[in-house]
């Protein structure tokens, strides 16, 4: 064979001079590169990212999306990923297959996109003598002639291409860029020329509002960098004139700090709530360290306790606002005793009443108790009353069906005076004394429902009038538990 294959083309199809030039393109690339005088080392580019960019890059090399399809599919009959330049790279698939892997492109159409390529200098034709495409092997199996697309011009010609691709890059961020500025330019004049309009302000409104509908023009898809600069430019200009006639127009006590608009943090410093200081050095301990609160003056548990009323008057039951006095406090000793459970919730253990408050709290959201109805009770009840009662609903959990109901019950019955969590303790202990011996205690089917039927089988829950107990000294599953 010559060193030179056939620069002519098959059939009708003439030499054009741009098909003679690129062919000749080639062949003095591939010179340089195997005398080493392009200072690359290699001509070897990744087939799919040399495609992408490509892509990025068709509107500079001419090239349409459906010719880059083609192209695709030319590529995929190589099968590295790479291709190299340094010599032909000759691919020769028919066209059915070609028409198949261009998704089921016409023919007509098929032969137009490769006459594309050939004319942009990514191919070049080889044809065989009778135009068909085809390779001639030797011995061993190795292609020794082939005739079809020679693809090495797309890997000669990867610089460039990657160049052009970081160009349209650049330019495509360029517009997005400008065509952002343009809209927010466009949407802040038209904001401050209708404020000034509104408010009545003295300025060249009218003029403005002319001057920016001359500017609201719409722009094209395909606008140049140029164009979206100019437009970009004389926006700026009308804004700032705008915003400086709108600064002009304000007095002095508008552009002065308005708290009714901008009102300042205010913060106390003291917490509100009861139990947010130490109480390991303040009056609310036993000196006795016996954990009996009850034994520590009312005084000085309503100063640990602010949310609860002040300390009742001599013979008085209730406080002023129906909740309990803290003469009606169970000891902590006697709360940790009927309710096991309730310390296994605590995060450091139940050292003192500011423990069982944090842990109720806790406990109170994993019952399902709603906020509404817990501050509900610490109302009625006082914070230290409405935390045993929470223990004492823990420890009831499995008997009762709605703990959210129950309290707001309770929470109503400690209003009327009939209440006292105490006494519900001390049912609770002789359960678990009664119990011990006898097996397991009786499960409470009972559930606090509002007047309407819960299950069938289960009447609504009606208060009784009395403080029965039942034969193993536990009071009966209704709400005149620990209610006098």
């Amino acid at each position: 064979m010559t060193e030179r294959f056939a620069t002519t083309p098959f059939g009708g199809r003439s030499l054009s001079y741009a098909l003679f030039t690129a062919q000749e393109r080639v062949r003095q690339a591939r010179k340089q590169l195997s005398a080493g005088n392009n200072g690359e080392k290699s001509a070897a580019a990744d087939k799919w990212r040399l495609l992408r960019s490509l892509t990025e890059a068709r509107g500079v090399l001419g090239l349409s999306d459906r010719t880059i399809a083609v192209l695709e599919a030319l590529l995929s009959f190589h099968p590295a990923s790479e291709i190299d330049g340094s010599k032909p790279l000759i691919v020769f698939p028919s066209n059915a297959e070609l028409s198949l892997r261009s998704r089921g492109m016409a023919p007509a159409t098929l032969r137009r996109h490769l006459a594309a390529l050939v004319e942009a200098g990514m191919i070049l034709r080889r044809d065989s003598p009778n135009g068909k495409r085809y390779a001639c092997r030797d011995t061993r199996g190795a292609i020794e002639t082939a005739f079809g697309f020679d693809l090495s011009p797309l890997a000669l010609r990867a610089a460039e291409i990657e160049a052009h691709a970081a160009h349209a890059r650049a330019q495509a961020r360029t517009l997005q860029r400008l065509r952002m500025e343009v809209t927010i330019h466009l949407r802040d004049i038209s904001k401050t020329v209708q404020a000034g309009l509104q408010e009545g302000r003295g300025g060249a409104w009218e003029s403005f509002a002319d001057r920016l509908e001359e500017l609201s023009g719409r722009l094209a898809r395909n606008a140049s960098v140029e164009e979206l600069t100019t437009r970009r430019n004389a926006l700026s200009l009308l804004r700032s004139t705008v915003e400086n006639a709108y600064l002009d127009s304000l007095t002095l006590s508008e552009l002065s700090a308005n708290e009714s608009e901008n009102e300042r943090h205010i913060q106390k410093s003291d917490s509100d709530s009861p139990f947010d200081r130490s109480l390991g050095n303040s009056a609310c301990e036993n000196p006795n360290g016996s954990g009996d609160v009850t034994t520590v003056p009312t005084q000085e548990i309503a100063a640990c306790n602010p949310s609860s009323p002040a300390t009742p008057r001599q013979g008085a039951a209730r406080t002023e606002n129906g909740a309990l006095p803290i003469s009606h406090l169970p000891s902590l000793q006697n709360l940790l005793s009927a309710c096991p459970q309730f310390p296994l919730y605590a995060r450091d253990g139940i050292g003192d009443w500011r423990d069982v408050m944090q842990t109720a709290e806790l406990v109170r959201a994993m019952l399902g108790i709603s906020p509404d109805a817990w501050q509900r009770a610490r109302r009625a009840m006082g914070d230290l009353n409405a935390g045993v009662t929470v223990a004492i609903l823990l420890e009831r959990s499995t008997d009762i069906r709605s703990p959210g109901a129950y309290l707001r019950a309770l929470t109503d019955q400690a209003l009327k005076g009939r209440y006292q969590p105490e006494r519900q303790l001390e049912g609770l202990n002789g359960a678990r004394s009664a119990n011990s011996g006898t097996g397991k205690p009786k499960r409470d089917t009972e559930t606090i429902t509002s007047g309407k039927e819960t299950e069938k089988g289960h009447a609504p829950w009606r208060p009784a009038t009395n403080g029965r107990t039942g034969a193993a000294g536990l009071p009966s599953h209704d709400l005149t538990i620990g209610m006098r």
